[in-house]
């Protein structure tokens, strides 16, 4: 059942078979959305994600691309238009896993070249595609995904990496704000320490407790709080609201 927030807007969400992307696919669908569920290997994920939102009553479609190349980004915009009727929000959520799995084993170089092809390189090829028609149709709503920490300063190689190309992001984001301006708005999210495959399953409890204690909030954030941030910037409440990056981050600064 739908609140009727987002009714009768389409919205897709790249790399929508992760946890946050999951989360606010889930979120936006509730309040009336149709969602477009991208993926890139994970079809299971997107395909139960999409099963999970039309149990709910809600309109889902999947739909697969490798971002980190044109043609298929291209395509990728195009369909979503076919299959949703119309672009009206789009999230660039999708981002490379180098800190679990086989990425996480990789040398620097291959784990920096992995996070700017698919975190920067699709962000921006996403928007390139898809802002134009929002433009030719009267107006729409991006968002993008940065790293709250990207302006922090942490040692190592992996905040290093992050820090680089998030940091590209937001730089990237505030840009194309201007640039299409009035008739699209974009912003970035900025999540801090997010409770997602990496906290439960690689970082140490002593540096997990460490977080929690740091943090204002005396929590780490779910990837609700993340769908909540991106709801409220796609919605009209957020209308006069561009260029801006919204830090997700329960108070915790350097």
């Amino acid at each position: 059942m739908t609140t009727g927030r987002l009714t009768g807007r389409s919205m897709v969400i790249t790399g929508a078979s992760g946890e946050i992307g999951a989360a606010t696919a889930r979120l936006c669908a509730r309040h009336g959305a149709r969602i477009g569920v991208h993926y890139h290997r994970s079809r299971d994920a997107a395909t139960r994600l999409v099963e999970e939102i039309r149990a709910a009553n809600g309109s889902a479609e999947a739909l697969r691309a490798d971002l980190s190349r044109e043609d298929e980004v291209n395509a990728l915009v195009t369909k979503a238009g076919a299959r949703l009727g119309h672009l009206d929000a789009w999230f660039n959520n999708a981002g490379a896993d180098i800190l679990t799995g086989e990425n996480a084993r990789t040398g620097d170089n291959a784990r920096l070249r992995r996070l700017l092809e698919v975190d920067l390189l699709g962000t921006i090829l996403c928007c390139w595609k898809v802002a134009p028609l929002m433009q030719k149709a009267g107006g729409g709503v991006i968002i993008n995904m940065s790293w709250d920490l990207s302006g922090q300063g942490m040692a190592g190689r992996n905040p290093e990496i992050f820090a680089a190309v998030k940091g590209g992001v937001t730089a990237f984001t505030k840009c194309l704000a201007k640039s299409q301006a009035p008739l699209v708005r974009v912003n970035d999210v900025a999540p801090g320490w997010i409770e997602t495959a990496f906290a439960r399953e690689v970082m140490s409890r002593e540096y997990y407790e460490d977080v929690v204690q740091k943090t204002p909030l005396q929590r780490f954030g779910a990837p609700e709080d993340v769908a909540q941030a991106v709801l409220f910037l796609v919605s009209r409440e957020a209308d006069f609201i561009t260029g801006q990056t919204i830090r997700v981050n329960g108070g915790l600064v350097s």
